[in-house]
Parts: C-alpha cells; structure tokens; sequence
C-alpha cells in the first residue's frame, strides 16, 4: 500500500498537468497604444457648422464648415445690399482642429507690408468655449510684418483677445 500512494499522486500530478492549458507562448507583436483623448471645451465635441456673425460687429460674417475633427470658418463679404458673397481664395478664414491640446489652429488673412504688399499672415487661433449661442474664439488680433513679409521684430508682442461669433438663426437670411 506504501508503492500505491506515490504511484497514485504520480498520476493525479500527471493527470493535473495534462489538464490545464498551454501559454501561449510571447507575442513579439507589439500594439499601438491608444491616441491621447481630444480635450476640447464643452459642447464643442458637436458639429459647429454654421453661420455666424461677430458680436462686436455684425458685418462680419462667417460661414462654418466642420468635418472630421477640423471646423474652417470662411469670412463672407459683405455687400451693400446686406447680403454676403460665397467665400475666395483672398478672403480670410480659420481652421481649428479638435485635438489632445485642444480646440486649435490658425486664422489665414492677407496683410500689408509698409510700401502695400499683400502678405499672407497667420495668427494662432483656439476655441475656448461652444454653446447654442456660438463660438468664443481666442486669437492674435494683429500683427506688424516687415518687408519681405517676415514677423517684425520690433514693435509690441502680439495680443490674443477673445472674439465671440455669434450663430445666425436658421431664418436670418430670409
């Protein structure tokens, strides 16, 4: 009965041993990690697309396209009849993506050299707040370029001042 015994736990370590599973054995295929989450204000996850108009000064106006993450806000100009014109290539306009750092991006306008040169200038350009109201913008309001269309290096540092563009009502065109 002394040889059953280890004979007996023998097979049941055997038997034990057969009946659990393999590892698998280690992966050398390595995963992305997951892309940081976008961190954009409240209420700016959902589509901005729209018009608008500035609330200091409603003869700006803007028409809003968003898709994919990137809102791009067209200036429209203004005609004498109250109506606005469909955007052009000189007009200005801003593109803001919704990313890890935010709701950002860049104003596009021409500027003007000393002698009148147009110059393409970019201002950067953040969103910091959305709401059924509109958009609060927060951007250079100028800049000063030198002649050969370069930042100037003197003069006073850039200052971002908010801008709140305001959503027309689906009728205000009518």
């Amino acid at each position: 009965m002394h040889r059953a015994l280890p004979t007996l736990a023998l097979g049941l370590s055997v038997l034990s041993l057969t009946a659990c599973p393999a590892k698998a054995p280690p992966t050398t295929e390595t995963r992305a990690p997951p892309p940081p989450p976008i961190r954009v204000p409240p209420g700016c996850e959902a589509s901005q697309a729209g018009e608008y108009h500035h609330a200091d000064n409603p003869a700006f106006r803007y028409h809003g396209e968003d898709a994919r993450g990137t809102l791009t806000l067209a200036v429209l100009r203004a005609r004498a009849d109250g109506g606005t014109e469909s955007p052009d290539a000189s007009t200005a306009n801003i593109v803001v993506e919704r990313t890890p750092a935010g709701f950002v991006g860049q104003t596009h306008a021409t500027g003007f050299t000393g002698s009148g040169a147009p110059c393409p200038v970019t201002f950067p350009t953040e969103v910091v707040a959305c709401d059924d109201a509109g958009l609060t913008l927060r951007s250079v309001a100028s800049t000063s370029i030198d002649e050969g269309c370069q930042p100037s290096r003197s003069g006073a540092p850039p200052v971002r001042l908010q801008q709140v563009l305001l959503r027309d009502s689906p009728d205000a065109g009518t």
